[in-house]
């Protein structure tokens, strides 16, 4: 079924794309341009006693920590990911320092002449030094002392690739008309990278600019992690002052860079003697790997959204990030949710059968209304239109019959449905005291209108969505508007491409810096307008103790998923999906659909395919080979439907749609695949062979 779009345009790159036009960072050409290859870890912990260094043909270099002119940290949120190891390594792959030269062949050659002297200490791969820990409460948690009764459960998810199209790279050079250190990459944040080099070069923010070129994916995965390429290669730039590229191949990408994180999550009902439920306590536990990074970020969201669509009266949640010797994790498309989100699903339908009552009127009874307090103590002030979301939902996939005739004894086919939601936006007063996003837009002479955002462009198509709000709020023709891509030297930051905030937040400062300009228009006349973040005046927060509104809105959906199961190959397969969704007012319908269809594939592969395991600190999936993403003959029918629920404070309406497409497909697959073997599930991704061990055991 093909929906009728009412509201959409093409997309503003897509002849380009489609033509084969579009320079990622690997086709741009800088003339001479060395290559750039890493001396990794081989060590999951160990001191460095020693580096020999081979003798290096001329125009050869290698660089490492003693190269940096500024501090040897890769600027992150906490200061403790080095940008070359020096001392110590922490995780396998770690990088000890780049070699440089001409040809990129000679490079890797080159690299296997060098010698490390290793130290081995004893390296950490359980999750049980905990680096952060977060708590909160709601309500009166001194009741779970009465209780007569305790249902416990625990939930396990893994690692997931980000399978972005195109790999990690970047390139650096001195641009000739200007001088300054010009940074080009597949990135999500290029304020990111310019800190991250201002830093390591401890230079002023005049002399470095970067700038985004097309990028083929990110998910997450390019929001943290070229902040360590940029402040490696211009140590490098500095050293030898002659422009350089480094372009990770997937036997490189996979294994060394930043993955969703693996967690474990533990909750417990306490009931009393006349099973009626006295509140929950949730433990959300990550594995952050060697270096904090951004999972004191990911932890915070995973506990704001262990709730789920749910309000219970009293609750304790309880977070903590630990340190392992592995690979750092860092962000992913909804980065902590999922993994809370899953666990929340799972056990409120858990719960119900062990009451032994009806689920869905279990859960109802539970679900978020508007005027509700959340579960940091802060207040639901948006139409939730949750029972028109199930109801849709439900009546797509003819849930109900589904679900009766898929419970009997003999059907190995089943149907799950889960319903979610998003915060939009950065936590707390996050968006108002440490973004401070501005907006600057330009007309010239001519009444042509350039407006400037660091947003980036990575293929969710902020490019025509943004453009679209400015062209629309103007009411000017499109070719009379230009938004070229970011560019630190010419744009104020609006904060990273992240979060499910680029149209909640960004969207809504160019409508507003949109409509300023209509307002004092003189055709013929240079104007300009800066236009900065205000947020609403009821967000109230406190980071210490987690309580107060969380997010300025948050967005919601419903996923159903029908599977089937072959009991002799442990094989399932997806039939087809279902979903509904409230992300406001849809600016681009068409769009939306897109996010719609490709986060719900992602979810599914998480969800039974993408198996990625650590061993003693080394991942064994190193390929696309070996590490399985879906393909198109793993994929079913999806039918989406959007729900108009225009949001107060978003630019025409709208909230976030990136991350919430994502989060529901895990537990709605989940709960499909228990209908379809009579057994429940804790864990994923449910593997043939994880699916054997819960098929046979009798317990």
């Amino acid at each position: 079924m093909i929906p009728k779009y009412l509201t959409s345009v093409k997309k503003v790159d897509n002849e380009e794309k489609m033509a084969g036009l579009a320079l990622f960072t690997d086709d741009i050409q800088v003339e001479g341009a060395y290559f750039a290859v890493t001396l990794r870890s081989e060590k999951a912990h160990a001191k460095i006693l020693d580096i020999k260094v081979p003798t290096l043909p001329k125009d050869y270099y290698f660089i490492s920590a003693k190269d940096i002119p500024g501090e040897n940290v890769c600027n992150i949120i906490v200061d403790d990911w080095p940008v070359f190891a020096d001392k110590e390594t922490n995780y396998i792959g770690e990088s000890i320092g780049l070699v440089v030269g001409p040809d990129k062949e000679k490079c890797l050659d080159l690299l296997n002449e060098f010698e490390v002297t290793y130290e081995e200490l004893e390296p950490v791969f359980e999750m049980k030094d905990s680096y952060v820990h977060k708590e909160f409460t709601k309500g009166n948690v001194d009741l779970f002392k009465s209780s007569a009764k305790v249902f416990s459960e625990s939930f396990e998810t893994g690692y997931q690739e980000q399978a972005y199209l195109e790999p990690q790279g970047m390139l650096v050079y001195f641009d000739k008309d200007d001088g300054r250190l010009t940074v080009k990459a597949s990135m999500q944040c290029p304020f990111y990278i310019h800190k991250a080099i201002m830093r390591v070069l401890n230079w002023p923010e005049e002399k470095i600019k970067v700038i985004q070129p097309a990028v083929g994916g990110a998910f997450g995965g390019k929001e943290h992690y070229p902040s360590l390429m940029g402040a490696q290669l211009a140590t490098a730039i500095n050293k030898i002052h002659h422009p350089i590229k480094m372009i990770f191949d997937r036997k490189e990408d996979v294994p060394f860079t930043t993955k969703r994180h693996p967690s474990k999550t533990d909750i417990s009902a306490y009931l009393d003697d006349k099973n009626n439920l006295i509140g929950l306590k949730i433990h959300v536990n990550i594995d952050g790997g060697a270096y904090i990074g951004c999972s004191m970020v990911v932890l915070s969201r995973a506990l704001i959204a262990a709730t789920n669509t749910y309000t219970f009266e009293n609750v304790e949640i309880i977070g903590d990030a630990y340190h392992t010797n592995k690979v750092p994790s860092a962000a992913f498309r909804g980065f902590g949710s999922p993994q809370s989100i899953f666990a929340m699903e799972l056990f409120i339908n858990h719960l119900a059968d062990y009451l032994g009552v009806d689920r869905f009127v279990f859960k109802n009874k539970y679900h978020v209304k508007t005027g509700d307090v959340t579960s940091t103590s802060g207040i639901f002030r948006d139409e939730i239109v949750l029972d028109k979301i199930i109801e849709k939902a439900k009546k797509m996939s003819d849930f109900d019959r589904k679900f009766k005739e898929y419970s009997k004894p003999n059907s190995n086919r089943g149907i799950g449905i889960s319903t979610f939601l998003h915060g939009c936006g950065f936590t707390g007063s996050g968006e108002s005291t440490i973004i401070n996003a501005q907006l600057k837009i330009k007309k010239d002479k001519n009444d042509i209108v350039t407006f400037y955002t660091s947003q980036v462009d990575f293929g969710q198509g902020n490019r025509t969505t943004l453009k679209r709000i400015v062209v629309d709020t103007l009411g000017i023709p499109e070719d009379h508007v230009i938004y070229d891509a970011p560019d630190t030297s010419k744009t104020l930051s609006t904060g990273p491409t992240a979060a499910s905030r680029t149209i909640i937040i960004v969207g809504g400062l160019a409508a507003k810096a949109a409509q300023h300009l209509k307002d004092i228009w003189v055709s013929g006349k240079e104007q300009e307008i800066v236009e900065p973040y205000v947020g609403p005046s009821y967000i109230k927060w406190d980071e210490d103790k987690m309580q107060g509104d969380a997010y300025p809105g948050y967005a919601w959906g419903a996923n159903v998923v029908e599977v089937s199961f072959d009991p002799v190959t442990y094989q399932v397969k997806v039939e087809h999906t279902w979903s509904v969704y409230d992300v406001g007012h849809a600016i681009d319908e068409r769009i939306v659909i897109g996010q719609a269809d490709g986060g719900l594939a992602q979810a599914l592969g998480w969800s039974y395919l993408e198996k990625e395991e650590a061993v003693d600190g080394r991942f064994m999936q190193k390929k696309f080979s070996d590490y399985i993403v879906p393909t198109s003959m793993d994929l079913p029918e999806m039918e989406t439907a959007l729900i108009d629920n225009p949001f107060k404070y978003g630019a025409f309406g709208a909230k976030g749609a990136g991350e919430l497409t994502f989060v529901g497909g895990a537990p709605a697959f989940a709960l499909a695949f228990e209908q379809a073997i009579k057994k429940p599930v804790h864990k994923i991704p449910l593997t043939p062979e994880l699916i054997m061990e819960l098929v046979k055991d009798e317990d």
